[in-house]
């Protein structure tokens, strides 16, 4: 079994750590994917991959939240954490509006 990408810590934060592998979050049919890179998170637009292995042909690995092996339900309020050393916050109440993503804090390390 391969390590993967990211940690889950606590019931709703998410830790990047392989800086090859860029996390696609789902959080159910009807909330926008995110993106989350070494470089920091952005609302996913493209095609999202049908399934895992294609997930990965793209350097992604396919996060689904809801899943038993993530948290296991969807999320109103979740936190990232990634590599450049910032925590961001995603509240999924207000997509679409600039308090959608937002640094939470900055340098954790």
């Amino acid at each position: 079994m391969t390590e993967k990408p990211f940690l889950v810590s606590g019931r709703n934060t998410i830790i990047h750590k392989v800086r090859k592998y860029d996390l696609l979050i789902m959080n159910g049919d009807e909330k926008p994917p995110i993106l989350v890179t070494f470089r920091g998170l952005k609302e996913y637009e493209g095609k999202v991959p049908e399934n895992k292995r294609d997930a990965k042909m793209m350097d992604m690995e396919l996060v689904d939240i809801t899943t038993g092996e993530v948290f296991g339900d969807e999320k109103t309020l979740l936190f990232i954490q990634t590599l450049n050393g910032k925590e961001y916050k995603v509240d999924y109440s207000k997509v679409g509006t600039p308090s959608f993503i937002k640094i939470h804090q900055d340098s954790f390390f």
